[in-house]
C-alpha cells in the first residue's frame, strides 16, 4: 500500500506541476514579484497532496524566527521538497542554485525571471565572488536569500560537509543567518519514490548574529542545524 500511495503521489505531483507551470507562463512578462508569489499556491498544493495521498503533514516551527524582510537563510538539505516548502511561507525568497538547473525548460525561465542566483560549482573563487555580488544586488529589495550550506542533499541523521559559500555570504552581507533544521528526508527520501507517513518539520532556529569569526560561525551554524535536525528524526 505504501508503494501504491507513493506512486499515486508521484503521478499527481507531476500532473499538478505541469498544470501550474503552463498556467503561470504569461507571468514571464509580468513583474518579478508576481512569479515568486505564484509559487506559493503551487507549494501548498504539493503539501495538500502529501497529506491526502501519503499521510504526511508539513509543519513549520519557530515562526517567531521566520524572516519577512531582508535575510540570509541556511536550511538543512535532505530532499528536493526543502526548496518547495519555503515557497509557501517566505514572502520573497531567492535561492542559490546550481547553474545546470537554469538550463531546464520552464524551470530555468521562471528561476531567471524570479532573480534566483545560479552558481557554477566548478568556478571556485570566481564563482564565490559572483555569488556575493549577485546576493548584494538581490538585497536591493527586501528578499530572503536561501542557501543550502551543505550544497547538496544528505541523508537524515548524517552531518554534511558545510561549504564555504555560506561563510562568504555571511561575511560580505554582514547580517544574521537564520538556520533551519528538518527531518524531511525521513518522509521524502533524496532518492526513490517512497513517501513515508509522518510529519515533515521545518524548524526555524534562533538567528546567528552578524560579525562572528568564520570558524566560530561555521561551528555554531553546523551545531545548531545538526542538533535540531537529529531531534526531529523520530517524527
Amino acid at each position: 500500500m505504501l508503494l501504491v500511495r507513493s506512486l499515486l503521489f508521484t503521478v499527481l505531483f507531476y500532473v499538478w506541476s505541469v498544470f501550474w507551470v503552463l498556467l503561470i507562463l504569461p507571468l514571464v512578462l509580468a513583474p518579478r514579484r508576481w512569479i515568486v508569489a505564484s509559487w506559493r499556491p503551487w507549494s501548498r498544493g504539493v503539501m495538500l497532496l502529501l497529506r491526502v495521498v501519503c499521510g504526511i503533514r508539513v509543519e513549520f516551527r519557530g515562526q517567531q524566527y521566520m524572516p519577512t524582510k531582508r535575510a540570509l537563510i541556511a536550511p538543512k538539505h535532505q530532499c528536493m521538497f526543502d526548496v518547495f516548502a519555503q515557497f509557501a511561507v517566505l514572502p520573497d525568497s531567492c535561492f542559490v542554485t546550481k547553474q545546470e538547473l537554469m538550463w531546464i525548460p520552464f524551470f530555468g525561465w521562471y528561476a531567471a525571471k524570479a532573480g534566483m542566483i545560479s552558481v557554477d560549482r566548478a568556478g571556485a573563487a570566481a564563482a564565490l565572488r559572483k555569488m556575493v555580488a549577485d546576493a548584494k544586488a538581490r538585497f536591493a529589495d527586501e528578499r530572503q536569500l536561501v542557501i543550502f550550506p551543505e550544497g547538496h542533499r544528505g541523508e537524515p541523521g548524517v552531518a554534511g560537509d558545510y561549504k564555504p559559500g555560506i561563510a562568504a555570504l555571511y561575511r560580505e552581507l554582514d547580517i544574521p543567518v537564520h538556520p533551519i533544521a528538518t527531518n524531511a528526508g525521513v518522509h521524502w527520501p533524496a532518492h526513490g519514490v517512497l513517501r513515508k507517513p509522518g510529519t515533515i518539520v521545518y524548524e526555524y532556529l534562533e538567528p546567528i548574529p552578524a560579525g562572528l569569526k568564520r570558524a566560530e560561525f561555521m561551528r555554531l551554524l553546523q551545531d545548531r542545524i545538526e542538533t535540531a535536525s537529529m531531534a526531529l528524526l523520530p517524527l
